[in-house]
């Protein structure tokens, strides 16, 4: 049996072209033709190739390796969650948002603008961090995405809403499968999908040595930090690979990460009952990012079916946090409300087929916090 590559695993493509003495400057005409055609694409129909690169990509790749097998809509009327079965026969799952920029704030005053879209997208299946709070953490880890299989998502999502933003939040730890990761990012930023790198946000738990690379290899993107806990072992007690990146070192990182980009670190929080949401915590985050250029955003714990051992915090206990950041701290604070709860689709809640129900509105979306 065959097994196709993905017209989008860039680095395939390139060699195979190469290695036959034909120019890469196709590619990208290629690449537009399929995000044109994404259903019934085929390659003898795209104009002006020479005739060695059509033999190429009817014997080894496919236009699309992966397809959609369901899409879920939320009550909310903005999130759509897409479950996509990939050439292997494993599932991800990626999530549309749609935001309405004029929620957002630049310079203190609203953001021009209206409805757009994010696309949250999955780069593994499963996960092995294990972070007991996220219902991908419970699958374990099943494999990688490559570069093509991550694309993909943004051509199965563009059939559906125009896609301004990326956030690297779905299934897995982006920083776990970093050569795909940076191959997928700067296909999505070069033509046909001309997504500028400063609406791609790169969310992890921490992954030390990824974190250094990073800034070199993919300038201008956004990082999110999945910090949860001000302390150490409240971090190690919620997150387990934590043990393995210690907060002295990550914040080392990020000082060092901050000094090279000159850009704004997102602080990504979880609020669990009774865990890392006291006064007290408020007051260890605040002492521990004050000297950062940091945007916090507190995460209501989302349920997760049976599998959860935690309570949301309480809106009056969230509240409080916030006030404490705000205003001791002059940390800028903003408390995410949910999406696509209803499906599945929030933060925390990508694992197949864990339906739960609620409903929500409108929100600003990440990088419309810049100030």
């Amino acid at each position: 049996m065959v097994v196709y590559k993905s017209i989008f695993d860039g680095g395939e493509l390139r060699s195979e072209l190469e290695n036959a003495g034909i120019s890469t400057r196709f590619i990208p005409s290629i690449w537009k033709h399929v995000l044109q055609n994404p259903s019934h694409c085929v390659w003898d129909d795209i104009p002006s190739l020479p005739s060695a690169v059509y033999q190429i990509l009817n014997s080894k790749f496919k236009p699309l390796t992966s397809s959609v097998n369901s899409v879920n809509e939320s009550v909310d009327g903005v999130t759509s969650k897409l479950l996509i079965k990939l050439q292997n026969g494993s599932f991800v799952e990626a999530v549309v948002m749609r935001y309405d920029t004029r929620l957002g704030r630049y310079g203190g005053n609203p953001r021009p603008g209206g409805l757009r879209s994010t696309l949250c997208v999955s780069s593994q299946v499963g996960c092995k961090m294990g972070c007991k709070f996220c219902a991908t953490g419970s699958m374990g880890f099943k494999n990688n995405l490559s570069a093509g299989e991550i694309v993909e998502q943004l051509v199965h999502a563009s059939s559906i809403s125009s896609i301004r933003n990326i956030v690297f939040m779905g299934m897995g730890e982006p920083l776990n499968n970093y050569s795909a990761l940076v191959e997928a990012i700067r296909i999505m930023t070069k033509p046909p999908f001309h997504l500028s790198p400063k609406r791609v946000t790169v969310s992890t738990v921490g992954i030390i040595h990824a974190i250094n690379k990073l800034q070199c290899d993919l300038p201008n993107l956004n990082l999110a930090v999945s910090l949860h806990a001000p302390v150490q072992d409240i971090r190690c007690q919620i997150m387990p690979s934590a043990r393995a990146f210690p907060l002295d070192k990550l914040m080392d990182t990020l000082k060092l990460y901050q000094k090279n980009s000159q850009q704004k670190i997102f602080i990504e929080y979880i609020m669990l009952d009774g865990i890392n949401d006291e006064e007290q915590h408020a007051h260890q985050l605040g002492k521990l990012l004050q000297t950062f250029d940091v945007v916090i955003n507190l995460i209501p714990f989302n349920p997760i079916g049976d599998l959860s051992q935690f309570r949301t915090s309480s809106e009056s206990k969230i509240l409080s946090f916030q006030r404490i950041l705000r205003g001791t701290y002059n940390i800028r604070t903003t408390v995410r409300r949910q999406m696509g709860l209803d499906i599945s689709g929030a933060c925390g809640q990508l694992v197949v087929n864990l339906p739960k129900k609620c409903d929500t509105g409108l929100v600003a979306d990440i990088e419309d916090l810049r100030p």
